[in-house]
């Protein structure tokens, strides 16, 4: 396995890890950060030595595990027992249990930023076992909270993901790359304090995969699911019909995107018809920045540093954000995917644009198209992604390669006067 071989390789980049780690604790505000930071760090540390000390054959595995470990699975399981995580879980959770009792998932009157539920509904599933199980107990707050349905969804798409593009007995091999990819500070920090993103990375990754294997409506109806989670997942429906429609023709394209569509209007209309106001204020606008409580959101990328001048600069980078969205747009009709990893290239990239040019942004947001460059690679393995895809051509007529076998095996009649001297 390519990743087992590179030790040295590895262990540096655990020492990164854990530099990085170590600087939570010393410059971050946010506390669950800094649990983060004070326990990934010396994990990180050990993953190093470990990859280095230990035999071949086992100090990947060896050194993912405790990566693992002491940056994903302890600091979860301590802040989840103590109640601690950030508002994005504390939203989705409410919203739950705003539609267990209400049967809408949104505040009909927000005042504070954590009033606001930027996410379209399908993401309350995931605050569900806060709801049904409440924090009366330590199990209760452990398997209630949803930072552990955020990461089991992730790493189960991720997973299935693999398999797809992955065939063969080298498929079993999947353990180490999804762990090493999983405890990275990619993942880890956003997977420990709250995580979800998670869930949309992972079910755009499967739904490019099913894309792939042209099965058109379990990949329709895995974006829908996308597609109502955050308006983030959109762009994968174009890229994944394109996809189909490259390889496999437009009728399994039209099937997708048809069911893609149907699905998420079932879902999302009924509240859009009936709660219009509010789906719109806190789903659409609050997200843009538009709203006059301002969104959390405030990392200093391109986009939202122009917001911060002014309504003139706010302009600017909602049409920069529209000329990115476009560029992209025309390099994806312009050149169709003819592969899982391309597709998940080229959603990555206009993921990218909008990340970085929208008014409100996150850092943390740019995992999202760094999972989809990262993960396809590594689960279809390096000598499979490297090989360029060839265009279909249409297979020779039976007759005409029978008729070729026949004249290459018969002796011809120097042969024959050969063979009787």
């Amino acid at each position: 396995m390519e990743l087992a071989r590179r030790g040295p390789v590895q262990a540096v980049g655990w020492a990164g890890a854990a530099a990085w780690a170590a600087v939570f604790p010393l410059a971050s505000a946010v506390p669950n950060q800094i649990v983060w930071g004070t326990l990934a760090a010396p994990a990180y540390a050990v993953a190093a030595l470990l990859r280095l000390a230990l035999p071949r054959r086992i100090a990947a595995r060896a050194a993912a595990g405790a990566a693992l470990l002491g940056a994903v699975l302890v600091p979860l399981v301590l802040l989840s027992l103590s109640g601690r995580r950030q508002s994005e879980v504390i939203v989705v959770e409410r919203s739950a249990d705003l539609l267990v009792h209400t049967g809408v998932p949104y505040l009909p009157h927000p005042v504070l930023a954590s009033d606001y539920n930027p996410y379209l509904p399908m993401m309350t599933l995931f605050g569900l076992p806060r709801a049904i199980l409440g924090n009366a107990d330590p199990v209760s707050l452990l398997l209630g909270d949803a930072r552990l349905w955020f990461a089991a969804a992730f790493l189960g798409c991720l997973l299935a993901c693999g398999r797809l593009l992955r065939r063969g007995p080298s498929g079993c091999s999947l353990w180490l790359p999804l762990a090493a990819l999983t405890a990275s500070p990619l993942i880890a920090l956003a997977l420990t304090v709250g995580g979800v993103d998670l869930p949309l990375i992972g079910v755009c990754c499967l739904a490019l995969a099913l894309a792939a294997n042209g099965r058109a409506v379990p990949a329709g109806l895995v974006l829908a699911f996308a597609c109502t989670l955050k308006w983030t997942a959109w762009p994968a429906l174009p890229v994944a019909a394109l996809l189909l429609w490259r390889l496999y023709g437009r009728r399994p394209a039209a099937r997708a995107a048809g069911t893609a569509l149907l699905a998420s209007a079932a879902v999302i209309l009924p509240l859009a018809l009936t709660h219009a106001r509010v789906m719109s204020e806190q789903v659409v606008r609050f997200p843009l920045g538009l709203t006059a409580v301002p969104t959390p959101a405030g990392s200093p990328l391109p986009g939202r540093v122009l917001a911060g001048l002014g309504p003139a600069g706010h302009v600017l980078s909602l049409a920069l954000l529209c000329l990115g969205g476009l560029a992209v747009t025309w390099w994806l009709l312009l050149r169709p995917p003819p592969g899982a990893v391309a597709a998940c290239d080229r959603l990555a990239a206009g993921l990218t644009v909008a990340f970085a040019l929208a008014p409100a942004g996150r850092f943390g947001y740019l995992a999202l198209p760094a999972v989809l460059v990262l993960w396809p690679r590594l689960a279809a393995g390096r000598r499979r992604w490297l090989i360029r895809p060839s265009e279909p051509s249409e297979p020779s007529e039976p007759s005409e390669s029978f008729e070729a076998a026949v004249r290459q095996a018969e002796p011809s009649p120097s042969r024959l006067r050969r063979a009787a001297r």
